[in-house]
């Protein structure tokens, strides 16, 4: 990933960075427990938006914004937005902020529980859209987390769904990532390498190198992701 460009139309594992609209926070509907097996939640934690998790991590770890954006690459503003909830970074961004603040991850995206197992069923799933600077302009995907409310996981699982994305950036971040096609055709772009992958198709790569994937020759694809950071 380039650090330096925060505004792309693609999933990251694209980079980019954009609003997500619900912040994070679960449904209001949603019946209590939603979400998982894994036992009704602190009634704190379900005001928590990804900022709210940043900004906790950042503040009990005794670090300055200024801090983070050396460890990151990110400028400080950028991170301000973040904590603020007036941007979200995508997935590989994530990694780094993790890494960044010795987190995992996910622990951004819910805090969860430790426990043997999680179960998501599939009303319960939450879509977290992620929109460019106007409400209109859409980032080329939605995702889904299937394992929100296990804490000492060590992969990412996500259920993605890919709209097409124009506009080409590579990414790079630690960890190793896996996708299988479910929907529609989808674009892998490793490096110099472009792979087109179609419904039972399944990629692995390295997420070092240079990569994006996109929804080609149709409205949408949909893919099951697993990311796994080597340094958590």
């Amino acid at each position: 990933m380039t650090d330096k460009d925060h505004n792309t139309s693609h999933l990251e594992f694209p980079n980019g960075s954009g609003q997500i609209k619900d912040r994070l926070r679960p449904e209001k509907n949603l019946p209590e427990g939603a979400g998982a097996a894994s036992g009704p939640k602190p009634e704190n934690e379900e005001l928590e938006s990804l900022g709210d998790r940043v900004r906790k991590i950042r503040e009990e770890k005794g670090l300055t914004l200024a801090d983070v954006a050396s460890r990151t690459g990110f400028d400080e503003a950028f991170l301000k937005r973040i904590e603020t909830d007036e941007v979200s970074p995508p997935l590989g961004e994530l990694i780094k902020l993790g890494k960044a603040l010795n987190m995992k991850m996910g622990y951004f995206i819910s805090g969860g529980e430790t426990k043997p197992y999680t179960i998501v069923r599939q009303e319960h799933r939450q879509k977290i859209a992620r929109r460019a600077a106007t409400e209109d302009q859409a980032y080329g995907y939605s995702y889904q987390a299937l394992a929100p409310n296990k804490t000492d996981r060590h992969m990412e699982p996500f259920l993605v769904t890919l709209e097409p994305a124009a506009e080409e950036k590579l990414s790079t971040h630690e960890g190793q990532e896996f996708i299988f096609v479910l929907t529609g055709k989808m674009e892998a772009i490793l490096d110099r390498d472009r792979i087109i992958l179609e419904p039972g198709d399944a990629i692995y790569y390295d997420s070092k190198v240079p990569h994006q994937v996109r929804c080609v020759d149709g409205p949408q694809a949909q893919i099951l992701a697993v990311l796994y950071n080597t340094d958590q």
